[in-house]
This record gives structure tokens, C-alpha cells and sequence, in this order.
């Protein structure tokens, strides 16, 4: 089977939804398919090219056997609305302009954010007919408005009939959670063109030895270490955890945030404000260190602002778990990680906008080992359910199944997937 995958996002992108885009392309080269991935220049998180990138309007590259093709697309210093608007349209029309001359797929997987993506990829399928996947990871619409991002007007309208256009014209519409799933079910996405897609995590047999990164940051052993790591950006609300640490009250409780992101420079300026020893930024981390980071935190947290969507699931979530780390989430209570973290058990959530009771979770988490230990044992189980292999295992049945329908249309396959669960 021919599987061309089409998103913004790619290794060596080490958070976001690059790592899922890579495992999902690498599963199915493994498995024998061809697989081609178009997407953009690395810059995520830091919203930066490599300097060699700068001025290169396509690469292609050949990693771990799979095809990649790079496209052009602008990338702002400061990504404001606008600028994000033109950031995604520019990818959207340059690799739309690559793919016009590459070879037809038996099918696309199509990956959202950007939405935009949805009706150029219809476009496509005009030229070159193959059934298109159109698999979201976050409901951009629903997040804009939430977020106060974008006001209800003109423009609002436009994104839902551009989110409506993209569901009516896949073949197939995937989600990362349950929750996303409804909400597509609501939007008026027939049940037999879901397919649930969650993001996937690999089990590890075995972890990092511990006191590695302790030891290179200087944290003593009985320091109570709390997490973050990924993305700092306006959705993340990391303004409420600096808040939060000038109000605890354990001296050897520590604050790390480990990440690159259009928010940095003001949390780094809000740190200094606030003079908090107990605060410490770190670069984003390489896949080893990474690995030390966690297994050495007493505490992983994974935030989000108010608003930021209900059915957005941070999948950096995970990782922690997979690592029986227990978790702090700060969320909206009716969110699907507040949801997630009622039904799993492993942690405590705080709503957003409440720094002093997150500054009490906080330590009366560091005061309690006992249930952070079954937190964290509480995580390891939860998570078995997102185990990488299957989850791509389950996903490739489907796309080989849609493939085999060959409807020339791209638009409505006959294979009718039913929503799991």
C-alpha cells in the first residue's frame, strides 16, 4: 500500500504532534507500506528554523526509510493570530504545490491542525483521487474561540464552514479522544466515518537509573521535583504554576518547566518578577534527558488554560504515565484530561485561575509520598490502553481497508468503521 501522510508537523520535532506523525509514518514503512510524509521545515516549539533552512523551499530527505518532503512556510518571531493565520496558509499552499507533482497514494492521512489542510486536501483529491483521513488533534475552532484567540463574528463562521467542508469531504474522520469523537458526532460527522486515533505511547520495560538529572541540576535527593515539559504557549497557562510558586509554602519544594515556546520570554521576565528561587527554566531536553527528567520528578504537571478546549487531550501526558510518574493537572473540571484523571486516579486536578489551591496541591502532594506512589502505579495501568503498537496496529487495519474500497470520489468510502466504545 502507498500512504502518503501530509502535516506540518515531523522529527526532529521533539513535542508537539511531530512524535506521533513520526511513529504513525516509521510504524508503516516497518510494516512494508510505502510511505511518503509531507510537512514543513522543523521550528517547533521555539517557532525558528534551523539557519541552514532558512532560505529552502523544498528538501527531500530519506530517514529511517521513509520519503520526507519539506515545504516552505512562514514562521513568525512572535506567532500573534494573524501571523499564525499566514504561518499555516503559507505551508498549506506550498506543500499542496509539492504534492500536485508527487505520485497518487492509495490514500491520504491528513493531519489538523492546520484545519485548512481539510479543503486543500479535497483540492487535491480533484487531480489525484485517493480516500482521505482527515485526523485531528485539536479542534482549532473550538480552542480559538475558547481561548479568546478569535471573537464570534465573520471569521468564527469561516473556520466552522471550513471545518464542516473538511469532515464532509474525507473519507474518514479521526480524533485522539472520546470526547473529540462526540463533539465531530455532534458537529454532524456520521458515526460509520469516525475512527478513534488516540495518540500512542511506547511501554518501557526499563527506565533511566535515577539521580541523573538531579545530580546535573543540582537537586538533592530528598528535593521534591515537580515536572513540566513541552510547549509554552498561551494554551498551557503557565503563568497560573509561576503564580502558584511564590505562594508554597515546602522550601525544598522545586518548579522545573522545561520547553521552548512563544510564552518564554514572559514567563522568564514573571520569574524574575516574582524572584523565584524555586523556579527553574530549562531548555527543551533531548529524548535521553527527557527520559532522566522524569523518572527523576516526584510530580509531572500538565496544565491548560481555561478554555483552551474540552476536548483537547495533551498526550505529553503519557509519557508520564507510562513512567508511573503521578500527575498534577490544571484543567477546566468537565475537560477530557479532568475527566481522564478522575476515571485513572493518578493525580490531582486544580481548575484554572486558582494559584493558591494549586499552590496547596502542591505540598500536600510533596507531604504525602504514599499517594503519589499510588498515583503513580494508578497512571501505569491507565495507560497500558494507549500502548504504541496496538494503537497503530488498529489504526493501519483501517486505512488498509479503506484503500481496498478504491472509491474514486476520495470522498465517502464504503468500508463503514464503527466509533469503539
Amino acid at each position: 500500500m502507498n500512504i502518503t501522510v501530509w502535516g506540518i508537523n515531523y522529527a526532529p520535532e521533539l513535542t508537539g504532534i511531530a512524535p506521533y506523525n513520526t511513529a504513525l509514518c516509521e510504524f508503516l514503512r516497518g510494516k512494508g507500506h510505502t510511505v511518503r510524509m509531507v510537512t514543513s521545515f522543523p521550528y517547533y516549539p521555539a517557532w525558528k528554523k534551523q539557519p541552514a533552512d532558512a532560505r529552502k523551499v523544498f528538501r527531500d530527505d530519506d530517514v529511517n526509510d521513509v520519503r520526507i518532503h519539506r515545504c516552505w512556510h512562514y514562521v513568525p518571531q512572535r506567532p500573534g493570530t494573524l501571523k499564525r493565520i499566514f504561518h499555516e496558509a503559507s505551508f498549506v499552499a506550498c506543500s499542496l504545490h509539492r504534492l500536485l507533482r508527487l505520485p497518487r497514494p492509495d490514500v491520504f492521512v491528513v493531519v489538523s491542525p492546520p484545519l485548512l489542510l481539510g479543503a486543500a486536501a479535497w483540492l487535491l483529491t480533484r487531480v489525484k483521487p485517493a480516500p482521505v483521513v482527515f485526523h485531528v488533534q485539536d479542534l482549532q475552532p473550538d480552542a480559538a474561540l475558547g481561548l479568546g484567540m478569535l471573537q464570534p463574528g465573520f471569521f468564527m463562521r469561516l473556520l466552522y464552514a471550513l471545518e464542516a467542508f473538511a469532515y464532509a469531504r474525507a473519507a474518514r474522520v479521526s480524533a485522539i479522544s472520546q470526547g473529540m469523537l462526540h463533539a465531530m458526532a455532534g458537529k454532524g460527522v456520521p458515526a460509520a466515518r469516525l475512527v478513534y486515533f488516540p495518540n500512542g505511547v511506547a511501554l518501557p520495560e526499563t527506565q533511566p537509573a535515577p539521580g541523573g538529572f538531579r545530580a546535573r541540576h543540582g537537586f538533592r535527593a530528598d528535593d521534591f521535583v515537580a515536572v513540566y515539559s513541552g510547549n509554552l504557549g498561551v494554551k498551557q497557562g503557565l503563568e497560573g504554576v509561576l503564580e502558584a510558586a511564590a505562594l508554597v509554602t515546602n522550601p525544598r519544594l522545586h518548579i522545573v518547566i522545561c520547553g521552548d515556546g512563544a510564552m518564554r520570554p514572559r514567563l522568564e521576565a514573571r520569574v524574575r518578577e516574582l524572584k523565584l528561587g524555586n523556579v527553574r527554566l530549562l531548555e527543551l531536553q533531548s529524548e535521553a534527558r527527557y527520559l532522566e527528567m522524569l523518572v527523576d520528578a516526584d510530580l509531572t504537571l500538565v496544565t491548560q488554560q481555561s478554555g483552551s478546549g474540552a476536548f483537547f487531550f495533551p498526550s505529553k501526558l503519557l509519557r508520564s504515565l507510562a513512567l508511573a510518574r503521578p500527575v498534577l493537572t490544571v484543567a477546566d473540571e468537565q475537560s477530557e484530561l479532568a475527566r481522564a484523571l478522575a476515571e485513572g486516579g493518578f493525580g490531582v486536578n486544580v481548575p484554572p485561575g486558582r494559584a493558591d489551591e494549586l499552590a496547596r496541591a502542591l505540598d500536600g502532594l510533596a507531604a504525602t509520598p504514599e499517594r503519589l506512589r499510588e498515583c503513580g502505579a494508578a497512571g501505569r495501568r491507565f495507560v497500558a490502553q494507549f500502548e504504541q503498537e496496538r494503537v497503530l496496529r488498529d489504526f493501519a487495519a483501517q486505512l488498509t481497508a479503506l484503500a481496498a474500497v478504491r472509491d474514486p470520489s476520495g470522498a465517502r468510502g464504503k468500508t463503514e468503521c464503527e466509533v469503539p466504545g
